[in-house]
């Protein structure tokens, strides 16, 4: 996995300005893939950062790339919470709580819709995006927006323009350690 598909994936995550960011990728075998984690979550471990498998399928990984300090402090979220434990998590730990998503996304071909709280998105619009099955958002950008659309805009807006700054950054020799930022 190259440090650009992180990096055009992952930039908001990386430079702590959200949660976690999931993406798929491609192995050429099963110890390419656990070497490549190891050495990621060695050299990120210590900003914060930690990334794993979600699932497997058709020869591609379903990554996750995240703060736990955030989504512990996310998922503390009363709405978001509730939420979660409609769907049968036990929120007494994110770790717990990642398990449980790891599950949901074994037995299941679709995403669970209570990933978007995995990923920093904000309760009211995964729980608006739930009730209002996918229809009738304010509008559209990294995920269905049926709270704050304005502010919403302003974050599409932020996370593009750091996955720009990262993507250019790398172009001139710098590496994900060294743009991840400790949060």
């Amino acid at each position: 996995m190259s440090e650009e598909i992180l990096l055009r994936h992952c930039s908001p995550t990386i430079i702590g300005l959200k949660t976690g960011n999931m993406f798929v990728c491609s192995f050429e075998s099963k110890e390419q893939e656990r070497c490549t984690l190891k050495r990621l979550n060695r050299s990120l471990y210590v900003k914060g950062l930690r990334i794993i498998p979600l699932r497997h399928k058709n020869n591609k990984v379903l990554l996750y790339l995240y703060r736990p300090s955030k989504l512990k402090k996310d998922l503390k979220n009363t709405q978001a919470n509730s939420l979660l434990q409609s769907f049968g998590y036990r929120c007494g730990s994110a770790d717990l709580c990642v398990a449980q998503l790891i599950k949901r996304l074994k037995e299941s071909e679709d995403f669970p819709h209570e990933i978007g709280l995995f990923l920093g998105y904000p309760p009211e619009d995964v729980c608006g995006f739930i009730k209002n099955k996918a229809q009738c958002c304010k509008c559209v950008g990294c995920w269905k927006v049926y709270g704050d659309a304005e502010k919403a805009q302003a974050t599409f807006e932020k996370y593009k323009r750091c996955t720009e700054l990262c993507c250019s950054l790398a172009a001139k020799g710098y590496s994900v350690e060294r743009m991840a930022v400790s949060c």
